[in-house]
């Protein structure tokens, strides 16, 4: 009986001494890889860490996502994995800063567009399965009006796949003035953030040329882009994220929608690639596109601005997906890279495709082959209001207005998974770091006011 006892004291012994070894591991080990990961200047980049448990996940893939949604079909009747959802069952939840781990609320004014309302978190959250962003009139840092704008900016980033979410969008169809948005940029670029996208944005291009100089090296009229900051022609040991490739943040949109009116006109969803640099007339060659239903889809006879240049088709969006009312989905299939493409889709059917063959070289503007967004792209959802994009019929307009998102889900091939927002071959992480001060102030509106300069680049190659 003595003996049982003793060798019961020393189990006891050795279980206490493990715990406290387990404790001297987490504190001297566990503890500097998480202070290492928190404090690149506040940054958390938790696309390098996704099984945080965070917003009610523990991974990629929302729990409460359907078996059923865990496959899906591609135009080329291949199967697409899911890699990403969010069904927004969680009611409540915040989307301020570090309360998310996919999604944030942004809190500025996106002075770009020169918009009429004020982005905060609180016009965003979860209801009813929903994520609800709603526009009110209120003023609001000199503002008359509040909205909302979520991004997964170096959060949640893919590259290739298809990308798919349902809607019913805020107002009336035959109202024109709110201007809901769902669209994806490079994540070298961050929305609203002036100073990030200057000589990024809308670029797509890996050639040097005169393609990536200021206005294109072209007279008055076709540019007024300061040329692509971060081109194929910067030598190795400048400011670069990948020396010796053209990088970007390039733009794809799954839909802008337009109002309508009274007169019997539909609402269009704009859905578009933008672009630089830029074609003569800022005109696409057409001829190895495809629209898929004339009587529903025409080309966007807006190509563009001295900004940018639109690759988009215009596809009419019935009076019945409104106000909580009635859904719809809306998504795009996409290959990255010079010999790829974007397929547009809404409710399931394809709308329109962009082929990369229609943005290939033209020597008349002195460009080379545009890509298909190769960078690794992060998603936005927003509801704003300017007249910069369609006339704002005040006296129709009801506020509040919400644009509910019932979910959001990315596909993509099995044999060719590329989620996170810095992968190997297009690094973001280290750059993004390096010039903070840019991508955490909205007030800056230019790369120079940020205290940074352009990297010295030669179109000859010599270094």
């Amino acid at each position: 009986m003595k003996s049982n006892q003793f060798g019961e004291k020393r189990l006891c012994t050795i279980f206490v001494l493990i715990v406290i070894l387990a404790g001297f591991l987490a504190l001297f080990i566990a503890y500097p890889i998480v202070s290492e990961i928190r404090k690149t200047n506040g940054l958390i980049d938790y696309s390098d860490i996704p099984k945080i448990n965070r917003g009610g996940r523990n991974s990629w893939i929302d729990y409460d996502t359907p078996k059923s949604a865990y496959h899906h079909t591609a135009l080329d009747g291949s199967t697409y994995d899911l890699v990403f959802s969010d069904e927004f069952e969680q009611d409540g939840r915040s989307f301020k800063p570090g309360a998310d781990k996919a999604f944030e609320a942004v809190n500025l004014h996106y002075w770009v567009t020169g918009d009429k309302e004020w982005y905060h978190p609180d016009a965003v959250t979860t209801r009813d399965g929903k994520m609800e962003i709603t526009i009110t009139k209120e003023e609001i840092n000199n503002m008359e009006y509040k909205s909302g704008m979520v991004q997964s900016w170096n959060k949640f980033c893919f590259t290739g796949g298809y990308i798919e979410i349902n809607v019913s969008l805020p107002g009336a169809g035959d109202v024109s003035g709110l201007w809901p948005g769902l669209w994806t940029m490079g994540n070298l670029g961050r929305a609203g953030y002036g100073a990030t996208t200057e000589g990024v944005w809308p670029y797509s291009y890996d050639s040097c040329d005169e393609g990536v100089t200021l206005n294109q090296s072209m007279p008055v009229g076709l540019s007024g882009l300061p040329g692509q900051k971060l081109n194929k022609c910067v030598c190795p040991g400048q400011d670069h994220p990948s020396p010796g490739k053209g990088r970007s943040a390039p733009e794809i949109d799954i839909i802008e929608v337009v109002g309508g009116s009274s007169k019997g006109t539909l609402a269009e969803a704009s859905q578009t690639h933008q672009i630089a640099p830029f074609d003569p007339d800022r005109k696409m060659n057409t001829d190895y596109n495809t629209i898929y239903d004339q009587s529903t889809t025409k080309y966007n006879t807006y190509t563009g601005t001295l900004l940018q240049q639109f690759a988009s088709a215009l596809t009419q969006v019935p009076l019945n997906v409104y106000d909580g009312k009635g859904y719809q989905t809306y998504g795009f299939e996409y290959e990255p890279g010079p010999n790829g493409y974007v397929t547009w889709v809404m409710n399931g059917v394809p709308t329109w495709r962009l082929d990369a063959k229609a943005l290939g070289p033209n020597p008349k503007s002195k460009v080379a082959q545009r890509l298909i967004a190769a960078e690794p792209m992060y998603l936005i959802m927003n509801l704003g209001l300017s007249d910069g994009f369609s006339p704002i019929q005040y006296d129709k307009l009801v506020f509040p207005s919400i644009m509910r998102i019932d979910y959001v889900r990315l596909y993509q091939n099995p044999k060719r998974i590329n989620i996170g927002c810095n992968p190997d071959d297009f690094p973001t992480s280290k750059y993004i770091n390096k010039h903070w001060n840019a991508y955490n102030n909205p007030n800056l509106t230019t790369w120079a006011q940020a205290g940074y300069s352009a990297p010295p680049y030669n179109l000859d190659g010599s270094c």
